[in-house]
Protein backbone atom coordinates (compact mmCIF):
# COMPACT_ATOMS: atom_id res chain seq x y z
CA UNK A 1 0.00 0.00 0.00
CA UNK A 2 1.28 2.95 -1.06
CA UNK A 3 1.15 6.09 2.15
CA UNK A 4 0.68 9.63 1.89
CA UNK A 5 3.33 12.06 1.71
CA UNK A 6 3.30 15.80 2.63
CA UNK A 7 5.69 17.80 0.62
CA UNK A 8 9.23 18.41 2.34
CA UNK A 9 8.86 22.23 2.43
CA UNK A 10 5.57 21.62 4.11
CA UNK A 11 6.64 19.41 6.48
CA UNK A 12 9.39 21.91 7.33
CA UNK A 13 6.76 25.03 8.13
CA UNK A 14 4.51 22.90 10.05
CA UNK A 15 7.25 21.04 12.28
CA UNK A 16 10.57 20.58 13.84
CA UNK A 17 12.10 16.94 12.74
CA UNK A 18 14.37 15.50 15.44
CA UNK A 19 16.85 12.80 14.95
CA UNK A 20 18.61 9.83 16.37
CA UNK A 21 21.12 7.22 14.50
CA UNK A 22 22.32 3.99 16.27
CA UNK A 23 25.03 2.73 14.28
CA UNK A 24 26.16 -0.87 14.54
CA UNK A 25 29.67 -1.76 13.95
CA UNK A 26 31.17 -5.42 13.17
CA UNK A 27 34.41 -5.55 14.46
CA UNK A 28 37.37 -7.19 12.47
CA UNK A 29 38.70 -9.23 15.33
CA UNK A 30 40.11 -12.77 14.29
CA UNK A 31 37.14 -14.93 16.89
CA UNK A 32 33.76 -13.97 18.30
CA UNK A 33 33.04 -11.97 21.02
CA UNK A 34 32.58 -14.66 23.44
CA UNK A 35 34.14 -17.66 22.31
CA UNK A 36 36.77 -18.60 19.79
CA UNK A 37 35.10 -19.35 16.67
CA UNK A 38 36.22 -17.54 13.59
CA UNK A 39 34.70 -13.88 12.88
CA UNK A 40 34.15 -14.00 9.45
CA UNK A 41 32.10 -13.25 6.36
CA UNK A 42 30.30 -15.78 4.36
CA UNK A 43 31.57 -19.30 4.77
CA UNK A 44 29.64 -22.44 4.88
CA UNK A 45 26.47 -21.78 6.73
CA UNK A 46 26.66 -22.71 10.54
CA UNK A 47 29.89 -23.94 10.15
CA UNK A 48 31.54 -21.18 12.42
CA UNK A 49 29.56 -22.47 15.83
CA UNK A 50 30.44 -23.99 18.91
CA UNK A 51 28.35 -24.44 21.84
CA UNK A 52 29.00 -21.24 23.20
CA UNK A 53 27.78 -18.76 20.29
CA UNK A 54 25.07 -21.58 19.96
CA UNK A 55 23.69 -21.11 23.77
CA UNK A 56 23.65 -24.71 24.74
CA UNK A 57 23.27 -25.76 27.78
CA UNK A 58 26.77 -25.35 30.01
CA UNK A 59 29.09 -23.44 27.54
CA UNK A 60 30.77 -20.59 29.66
CA UNK A 61 31.20 -17.30 27.54
CA UNK A 62 34.63 -15.35 27.75
CA UNK A 63 34.97 -11.75 26.77
CA UNK A 64 37.24 -11.14 23.55
CA UNK A 65 40.14 -8.64 24.86
CA UNK A 66 40.58 -7.24 21.51
CA UNK A 67 36.94 -6.03 21.39
CA UNK A 68 37.33 -4.54 24.36
CA UNK A 69 40.45 -2.35 23.32
CA UNK A 70 38.45 -1.70 19.67
CA UNK A 71 35.24 -0.60 21.68
CA UNK A 72 37.88 1.99 24.09
CA UNK A 73 39.47 3.11 20.82
CA UNK A 74 35.91 4.02 19.29
CA UNK A 75 34.71 5.93 22.56
CA UNK A 76 38.06 7.86 22.86
CA UNK A 77 38.08 9.20 19.14
CA UNK A 78 34.07 10.14 19.72
CA UNK A 79 35.33 12.13 22.48
CA UNK A 80 33.66 9.74 25.46
CA UNK A 81 34.38 8.94 28.77
CA UNK A 82 35.48 5.63 29.04
CA UNK A 83 34.27 4.19 32.38
CA UNK A 84 36.37 2.67 34.88
CA UNK A 85 34.06 -0.30 35.68
CA UNK A 86 31.18 -1.69 33.30
CA UNK A 87 29.70 -5.15 32.57
CA UNK A 88 27.24 -7.25 30.40
CA UNK A 89 23.66 -7.48 30.59
CA UNK A 90 21.14 -10.38 29.40
CA UNK A 91 18.75 -8.33 26.58
CA UNK A 92 15.97 -11.22 26.96
CA UNK A 93 13.76 -11.45 23.83
CA UNK A 94 12.90 -14.31 21.22
CA UNK A 95 14.24 -13.95 17.76
CA UNK A 96 14.93 -16.96 15.48
CA UNK A 97 18.60 -15.79 14.50
CA UNK A 98 19.30 -15.26 18.18
CA UNK A 99 20.28 -18.96 19.51
CA UNK A 100 20.66 -17.94 23.33
CA UNK A 101 16.88 -16.40 23.15
CA UNK A 102 18.57 -13.28 24.69
CA UNK A 103 21.43 -11.27 23.99
CA UNK A 104 24.53 -10.65 25.60
CA UNK A 105 24.70 -6.54 25.27
CA UNK A 106 25.28 -3.69 28.15
CA UNK A 107 22.47 -1.94 29.33
CA UNK A 108 22.74 1.02 32.06
CA UNK A 109 26.27 0.47 32.30
CA UNK A 110 28.04 1.03 28.54
CA UNK A 111 31.94 1.04 28.37
CA UNK A 112 31.88 4.68 26.87
CA UNK A 113 29.61 7.99 27.46
CA UNK A 114 28.77 11.37 26.72
CA UNK A 115 31.13 11.93 23.58
CA UNK A 116 30.55 13.75 20.78
CA UNK A 117 31.04 14.24 16.75
CA UNK A 118 31.50 17.70 15.09
CA UNK A 119 29.66 16.89 11.21
CA UNK A 120 30.52 19.42 8.75
CA UNK A 121 28.42 19.88 5.64
CA UNK A 122 27.87 22.33 2.99
CA UNK A 123 25.53 24.63 2.18
CA UNK A 124 24.10 26.05 -0.56
CA UNK A 125 26.59 29.05 -0.86
CA UNK A 126 29.14 26.36 -0.24
CA UNK A 127 29.92 27.51 2.92
CA UNK A 128 30.79 24.71 5.45
CA UNK A 129 27.93 24.71 8.53
CA UNK A 130 29.08 22.61 11.62
CA UNK A 131 26.66 20.44 13.29
CA UNK A 132 27.63 18.59 16.68
CA UNK A 133 26.05 15.42 17.27
CA UNK A 134 25.91 14.46 20.76
CA UNK A 135 26.85 10.31 21.52
CA UNK A 136 25.15 9.13 24.35
CA UNK A 137 26.62 6.03 24.53
CA UNK A 138 28.45 3.59 22.38
CA UNK A 139 28.48 -0.21 24.37
CA UNK A 140 29.50 -3.53 23.45
CA UNK A 141 27.15 -6.65 22.29
CA UNK A 142 27.25 -9.61 20.30
CA UNK A 143 25.38 -10.07 16.49
CA UNK A 144 22.53 -11.92 15.89
CA UNK A 145 22.64 -14.87 13.35
CA UNK A 146 20.94 -14.30 10.02
CA UNK A 147 17.51 -15.52 8.48
CA UNK A 148 16.97 -16.01 5.03
CA UNK A 149 13.39 -15.85 3.58
CA UNK A 150 12.78 -18.46 0.77
CA UNK A 151 9.59 -17.80 -1.55
CA UNK A 152 7.93 -14.77 -1.90
CA UNK A 153 8.70 -11.85 -3.92
CA UNK A 154 9.71 -9.45 -1.02
CA UNK A 155 12.74 -11.33 0.35
CA UNK A 156 10.79 -10.85 4.18
CA UNK A 157 8.83 -13.65 6.20
CA UNK A 158 5.81 -12.26 4.89
CA UNK A 159 4.93 -14.42 1.67
CA UNK A 160 7.79 -16.59 2.17
CA UNK A 161 7.46 -20.49 1.86
CA UNK A 162 10.35 -20.94 4.10
CA UNK A 163 13.05 -19.56 6.69
CA UNK A 164 16.44 -20.55 6.65
CA UNK A 165 19.08 -19.79 9.99
CA UNK A 166 22.97 -18.96 9.37
CA UNK A 167 24.34 -18.92 13.12
CA UNK A 168 27.82 -18.03 11.60
CA UNK A 169 27.05 -14.06 12.10
CA UNK A 170 25.86 -14.99 16.27
CA UNK A 171 28.63 -13.85 18.30
CA UNK A 172 30.21 -11.54 16.37
CA UNK A 173 31.39 -8.60 18.14
CA UNK A 174 29.52 -5.61 18.05
CA UNK A 175 29.68 -1.73 19.18
CA UNK A 176 26.57 -0.12 19.54
CA UNK A 177 27.41 3.81 18.94
CA UNK A 178 24.01 5.57 20.06
CA UNK A 179 23.46 9.48 19.46
CA UNK A 180 21.16 11.56 21.57
CA UNK A 181 18.19 13.41 19.81
CA UNK A 182 19.91 15.69 17.58
CA UNK A 183 17.36 18.92 17.02
CA UNK A 184 17.47 22.24 15.02
CA UNK A 185 18.88 20.81 12.04
CA UNK A 186 15.33 21.09 9.52
CA UNK A 187 15.43 21.17 6.48
CA UNK A 188 19.33 20.04 6.46
CA UNK A 189 18.51 17.09 8.67
CA UNK A 190 18.57 14.12 5.73
CA UNK A 191 22.15 15.98 4.89
CA UNK A 192 23.55 15.85 8.69
CA UNK A 193 22.39 12.04 9.14
CA UNK A 194 23.59 10.89 5.80
CA UNK A 195 27.37 13.17 6.57
CA UNK A 196 27.40 11.76 10.30
CA UNK A 197 27.19 8.13 9.22
CA UNK A 198 29.62 8.86 6.23
CA UNK A 199 31.99 10.51 8.76
CA UNK A 200 32.08 8.17 11.37
CA UNK A 201 32.60 5.22 8.54
CA UNK A 202 35.52 7.04 7.98
CA UNK A 203 36.36 7.41 11.46
CA UNK A 204 35.53 3.44 11.79
CA UNK A 205 37.73 2.70 8.87
CA UNK A 206 40.65 5.18 10.21
CA UNK A 207 41.34 3.60 13.21
CA UNK A 208 41.37 0.09 11.53
CA UNK A 209 38.86 -1.38 13.63
CA UNK A 210 36.17 -2.52 11.13
CA UNK A 211 35.99 -2.84 7.28
CA UNK A 212 32.93 -0.89 7.51
CA UNK A 213 31.15 -2.74 4.48
CA UNK A 214 28.10 -1.17 4.45
CA UNK A 215 27.26 -3.73 1.88
CA UNK A 216 28.37 -6.73 3.50
CA UNK A 217 26.50 -5.44 6.60
CA UNK A 218 30.12 -4.55 8.65
CA UNK A 219 27.72 -0.62 9.67
CA UNK A 220 24.31 -0.57 9.61
CA UNK A 221 22.44 2.25 10.56
CA UNK A 222 19.51 2.49 12.41
CA UNK A 223 17.17 5.95 11.56
CA UNK A 224 14.70 7.37 14.14
CA UNK A 225 12.79 10.06 13.62
CA UNK A 226 9.85 12.33 15.56
CA UNK A 227 8.36 15.55 14.56
CA UNK A 228 6.86 17.88 17.23
CA UNK A 229 5.03 21.22 15.84
CA UNK A 230 7.16 23.60 14.93
CA UNK A 231 8.82 26.16 17.98
CA UNK A 232 7.05 23.53 21.00
CA UNK A 233 10.53 22.60 21.98
CA UNK A 234 8.70 18.47 22.93
CA UNK A 235 10.03 15.43 21.20
CA UNK A 236 7.03 13.76 19.15
CA UNK A 237 6.62 9.96 19.35
CA UNK A 238 9.38 8.19 17.45
CA UNK A 239 10.04 5.62 14.70
CA UNK A 240 12.72 3.47 14.11
CA UNK A 241 13.99 2.41 10.33
CA UNK A 242 16.20 -0.60 11.02
CA UNK A 243 19.20 -1.88 9.31
CA UNK A 244 19.52 0.76 6.18
CA UNK A 245 23.02 0.49 4.45
CA UNK A 246 24.14 2.87 2.70
CA UNK A 247 24.55 6.50 2.94
CA UNK A 248 22.32 7.64 -0.01
CA UNK A 249 19.73 5.17 1.83
CA UNK A 250 19.89 7.29 5.19
CA UNK A 251 19.36 10.60 3.88
CA UNK A 252 16.76 9.17 1.77
CA UNK A 253 15.20 7.45 4.79
CA UNK A 254 15.26 10.38 7.14
CA UNK A 255 13.26 12.48 4.28
CA UNK A 256 10.82 9.78 3.65
CA UNK A 257 9.56 9.51 6.91
CA UNK A 258 9.76 13.03 7.49
CA UNK A 259 7.19 13.19 4.38
CA UNK A 260 5.26 10.20 6.10
CA UNK A 261 5.01 11.60 9.74
CA UNK A 262 3.97 14.97 8.49
CA UNK A 263 1.13 13.62 6.33
CA UNK A 264 -0.24 11.44 9.37
CA UNK A 265 -0.19 14.31 12.11
CA UNK A 266 -1.90 17.05 9.71
CA UNK A 267 -4.46 14.61 8.96
CA UNK A 268 -5.33 14.44 12.82
CA UNK A 269 -3.44 10.89 13.07
CA UNK A 270 -0.87 10.19 15.52
CA UNK A 271 2.48 7.89 15.09
CA UNK A 272 2.79 4.36 16.21
CA UNK A 273 6.23 3.78 18.31
CA UNK A 274 7.50 0.92 15.63
CA UNK A 275 10.16 -0.18 13.72
CA UNK A 276 10.62 0.42 10.03
CA UNK A 277 12.12 -1.51 7.25
CA UNK A 278 13.76 0.46 4.80
CA UNK A 279 13.68 -0.66 0.77
CA UNK A 280 15.99 0.26 -1.22
CA UNK A 281 14.15 -0.33 -4.79
CA UNK A 282 11.19 1.54 -3.81
CA UNK A 283 12.70 4.31 -1.44
CA UNK A 284 10.05 3.87 1.50
CA UNK A 285 9.65 2.51 4.59
CA UNK A 286 7.03 -0.22 5.80
CA UNK A 287 5.95 -1.06 9.05
CA UNK A 288 7.84 -3.83 11.04
CA UNK A 289 6.70 -4.42 14.84
CA UNK A 290 5.55 -2.07 17.47
CA UNK A 291 9.28 -0.63 19.15
CA UNK A 292 9.62 -2.44 22.72
CA UNK A 293 10.77 -0.34 25.81
CA UNK A 294 13.48 -1.23 27.85
CA UNK A 295 11.56 -2.88 30.86
CA UNK A 296 10.08 -5.19 27.66
CA UNK A 297 13.77 -6.61 27.79
CA UNK A 298 13.59 -7.69 31.34
CA UNK A 299 17.38 -6.49 31.30
CA UNK A 300 19.58 -7.93 34.07
CA UNK A 301 23.36 -8.23 34.78
CA UNK A 302 25.33 -10.75 32.90
CA UNK A 303 26.17 -13.67 35.30
CA UNK A 304 28.21 -15.43 33.44
CA UNK A 305 30.63 -12.96 32.63
CA UNK A 306 33.18 -10.71 35.14
CA UNK A 307 32.68 -6.99 35.00
CA UNK A 308 35.11 -4.96 32.84
CA UNK A 309 37.67 -2.43 34.85
CA UNK A 310 40.22 -1.21 32.17
CA UNK A 311 42.98 0.86 33.33
CA UNK A 312 43.70 4.58 33.59
CA UNK A 313 47.47 3.34 32.05
CA UNK A 314 45.90 1.70 29.46
CA UNK A 315 42.93 3.97 28.23
CA UNK A 316 45.97 6.50 28.14
CA UNK A 317 47.88 3.43 25.91
CA UNK A 318 45.26 3.68 23.58
CA UNK A 319 44.77 7.18 23.46
CA UNK A 320 47.79 7.57 21.79
CA UNK A 321 47.00 5.04 18.99
CA UNK A 322 44.43 7.23 17.79
CA UNK A 323 44.53 8.56 13.91
CA UNK A 324 43.89 11.99 12.85
CA UNK A 325 40.82 13.66 13.14
CA UNK A 326 39.19 13.79 9.75
CA UNK A 327 37.86 17.46 10.25
CA UNK A 328 41.36 18.52 10.77
CA UNK A 329 42.47 15.81 8.04
CA UNK A 330 40.51 17.23 5.34
CA UNK A 331 41.84 20.63 6.06
CA UNK A 332 45.19 19.11 5.95
CA UNK A 333 45.08 16.83 2.07
CA UNK A 334 42.98 19.86 0.82
CA UNK A 335 46.43 22.28 1.52
CA UNK A 336 48.62 18.86 0.48
CA UNK A 337 46.58 18.80 -2.60
CA UNK A 338 45.51 22.62 -3.82
CA UNK A 339 41.87 22.04 -4.25
CA UNK A 340 39.50 24.52 -3.85
CA UNK A 341 36.69 24.79 -1.27
CA UNK A 342 34.23 23.31 -4.10
CA UNK A 343 36.38 20.81 -5.05
CA UNK A 344 37.20 19.42 -1.50
CA UNK A 345 33.37 20.01 -0.38
CA UNK A 346 32.38 17.63 -4.06
CA UNK A 347 35.00 15.32 -2.63
CA UNK A 348 33.50 14.33 0.84
CA UNK A 349 29.97 15.06 -0.68
CA UNK A 350 30.85 12.32 -3.12
CA UNK A 351 32.30 10.27 -0.11
CA UNK A 352 35.26 9.57 -2.47
CA UNK A 353 37.83 11.49 -0.04
CA UNK A 354 38.96 8.16 1.12
CA UNK A 355 39.21 6.67 -2.00
CA UNK A 356 41.09 9.73 -4.12
CA UNK A 357 43.30 9.20 -1.08
CA UNK A 358 44.35 6.24 -1.88
CA UNK A 359 44.54 6.73 -5.39
CA UNK A 360 47.00 9.49 -5.21
CA UNK A 361 49.36 7.40 -2.47
CA UNK A 362 48.88 4.77 -5.56
CA UNK A 363 50.78 7.17 -7.40
CA UNK A 364 48.07 9.42 -9.16
CA UNK A 365 48.07 13.23 -9.52
CA UNK A 366 45.42 14.83 -7.12
CA UNK A 367 43.31 16.45 -9.84
CA UNK A 368 43.62 13.12 -12.09
CA UNK A 369 42.77 10.95 -9.11
CA UNK A 370 39.34 13.68 -8.56
CA UNK A 371 38.53 13.87 -12.10
CA UNK A 372 37.94 10.17 -11.90
CA UNK A 373 36.57 9.27 -8.96
CA UNK A 374 33.92 12.50 -9.30
CA UNK A 375 33.19 12.48 -12.97
CA UNK A 376 33.49 8.63 -14.48
CA UNK A 377 32.82 6.83 -11.54
CA UNK A 378 30.47 9.07 -9.88
CA UNK A 379 28.51 8.76 -12.90
CA UNK A 380 28.41 5.12 -12.73
CA UNK A 381 27.58 4.71 -9.10
CA UNK A 382 24.79 6.96 -10.30
CA UNK A 383 23.83 4.49 -12.82
CA UNK A 384 23.85 1.63 -10.72
CA UNK A 385 22.28 3.16 -7.39
CA UNK A 386 25.04 2.11 -5.51
CA UNK A 387 27.62 4.33 -3.29
CA UNK A 388 30.70 5.14 -4.87
CA UNK A 389 32.89 3.06 -2.33
CA UNK A 390 31.21 -0.28 -3.43
CA UNK A 391 32.03 0.19 -7.17
CA UNK A 392 34.03 -2.81 -8.04
CA UNK A 393 37.34 -1.04 -8.82
CA UNK A 394 40.14 -0.21 -6.65
CA UNK A 395 42.43 2.98 -6.13
CA UNK A 396 45.16 0.97 -7.75
CA UNK A 397 43.13 0.19 -10.91
CA UNK A 398 42.38 3.87 -10.94
CA UNK A 399 45.74 5.27 -10.35
CA UNK A 400 47.26 2.69 -13.25
CA UNK A 401 44.50 4.06 -15.91
CA UNK A 402 45.88 7.01 -15.19
CA UNK A 403 49.51 6.06 -15.70
CA UNK A 404 48.48 4.20 -18.70
CA UNK A 405 47.10 7.69 -19.49
CA UNK A 406 50.14 9.56 -19.05
CA UNK A 407 52.36 6.71 -20.51
CA UNK A 408 50.04 7.69 -23.50
CA UNK A 409 49.11 4.18 -24.01
CA UNK A 410 45.82 5.06 -23.76
CA UNK A 411 44.10 8.56 -24.46
CA UNK A 412 41.14 9.78 -21.80
CA UNK A 413 38.29 9.24 -24.23
CA UNK A 414 39.98 5.08 -24.13
CA UNK A 415 40.71 5.05 -20.22
CA UNK A 416 37.17 5.43 -19.90
CA UNK A 417 36.74 1.99 -21.98
CA UNK A 418 39.24 0.61 -19.82
CA UNK A 419 37.09 1.87 -16.74
CA UNK A 420 33.95 0.28 -18.05
CA UNK A 421 36.28 -2.88 -18.56
CA UNK A 422 37.29 -3.15 -14.87
CA UNK A 423 33.79 -3.09 -13.37
CA UNK A 424 32.37 -5.37 -16.07
CA UNK A 425 34.86 -7.30 -14.24
CA UNK A 426 36.85 -7.96 -16.79
CA UNK A 427 40.98 -7.90 -15.82
CA UNK A 428 43.25 -5.82 -14.53
CA UNK A 429 43.59 -2.13 -16.56
CA UNK A 430 46.29 -3.45 -18.72
CA UNK A 431 44.67 -6.85 -19.29
CA UNK A 432 41.63 -4.79 -20.48
CA UNK A 433 43.40 -2.83 -22.98
CA UNK A 434 45.12 -5.93 -24.43
CA UNK A 435 41.96 -7.75 -24.55
CA UNK A 436 40.08 -5.02 -26.16
CA UNK A 437 42.89 -3.52 -28.46
CA UNK A 438 42.53 -0.15 -27.11
CA UNK A 439 46.02 0.77 -26.89
CA UNK A 440 46.85 4.16 -28.59
CA UNK A 441 48.41 4.11 -32.14
CA UNK A 442 51.51 5.98 -32.01
CA UNK A 443 53.04 4.56 -35.71
CA UNK A 444 53.96 6.66 -38.24
CA UNK A 445 53.12 4.72 -41.17
CA UNK A 446 49.74 4.17 -39.89
CA UNK A 447 49.37 7.70 -38.66
CA UNK A 448 50.82 9.08 -41.89
CA UNK A 449 48.56 7.32 -44.34
CA UNK A 450 44.93 8.37 -41.98
CA UNK A 451 46.65 12.00 -41.94
CA UNK A 452 46.68 11.88 -45.65
CA UNK A 453 43.25 10.82 -46.18
CA UNK A 454 42.21 13.53 -43.53
CA UNK A 455 44.26 16.42 -45.84
CA UNK A 456 42.67 14.77 -49.44
CA UNK A 457 39.14 14.76 -47.83
CA UNK A 458 39.51 18.03 -46.63
CA UNK A 459 40.79 20.05 -48.82
CA UNK A 460 39.81 23.61 -47.63
CA UNK A 461 40.93 23.41 -43.97
CA UNK A 462 44.38 22.37 -45.80
CA UNK A 463 44.67 25.29 -47.53
CA UNK A 464 43.36 27.72 -44.03
CA UNK A 465 47.14 25.26 -42.18
CA UNK A 466 49.23 26.15 -45.06
CA UNK A 467 47.96 30.05 -44.63
CA UNK A 468 49.53 30.17 -41.07
CA UNK A 469 46.26 29.38 -39.45
CA UNK A 470 47.32 26.01 -37.14
CA UNK A 471 43.72 26.05 -35.21
CA UNK A 472 42.20 24.84 -38.35
CA UNK A 473 44.40 21.74 -37.66
CA UNK A 474 41.91 20.62 -34.97
CA UNK A 475 39.32 19.52 -37.81
CA UNK A 476 42.12 17.01 -39.71
CA UNK A 477 42.59 15.77 -36.43
CA UNK A 478 39.25 15.55 -35.47
CA UNK A 479 38.60 13.03 -38.90
CA UNK A 480 42.02 11.04 -38.34
CA UNK A 481 40.84 9.70 -34.69
CA UNK A 482 37.19 9.13 -36.04
CA UNK A 483 39.24 6.85 -38.52
CA UNK A 484 41.61 5.29 -36.40
CA UNK A 485 38.54 4.79 -33.94
CA UNK A 486 39.75 7.33 -31.08
CA UNK A 487 43.27 5.13 -31.16
CA UNK A 488 45.52 7.40 -32.58
CA UNK A 489 48.01 9.28 -30.72
CA UNK A 490 46.80 12.78 -30.92
CA UNK A 491 49.92 14.89 -30.14
CA UNK A 492 51.73 12.97 -32.93
CA UNK A 493 48.75 13.35 -35.53
CA UNK A 494 49.23 16.76 -34.74
CA UNK A 495 52.69 17.16 -35.52
CA UNK A 496 52.38 14.76 -38.38
CA UNK A 497 49.94 17.05 -39.87
CA UNK A 498 51.85 20.30 -39.52
CA UNK A 499 54.99 18.43 -41.17
CA UNK A 500 52.75 17.53 -44.54
CA UNK A 501 51.71 20.94 -44.67
CA UNK A 502 54.32 23.31 -43.77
Amino acid sequence: MTETLMPFDDVLAAYDPALGLEVHVELNTASKMFCGCPAVFGGEPNAGTCPTCLGLPGAMPVVNGKAVESAIRIGLALNCDIAEWCRFARKNYFYPDMPKNFQTSQYDEPICFDGFMDVDIQNDAGETETYRVEIERAHMEEDTGKSLHVGGSTGRIHGADYSLVDYNRAGIPLIEIVTRPILGAGEKAPEVAKAYVAQLRELIVALGVSQARMDQGNLRADVNLSLSPKGSGTLGTRTETKNVNSFRSVERAVRYEMQRHGAILSGGGSILQETRHWHEDTGITTSGREKSDAEDYRYFPEPDLVPVAPSREWVDELRGTLPENPTVRRARLQAEWGFSDLEMRDTVGAGALGLVEETIAEGAAPQAARKWWLGELARRSNEDGVDIVDLPITPADVARIQALVDEKVVNDKLARQVFEGVLAGEGTPDEVVEKRGLAVVSDDGALGAAVDNAIAANPDVADKIRDGKVAAAGALIGAVMKEMRGQADAGRVRELILEKLS
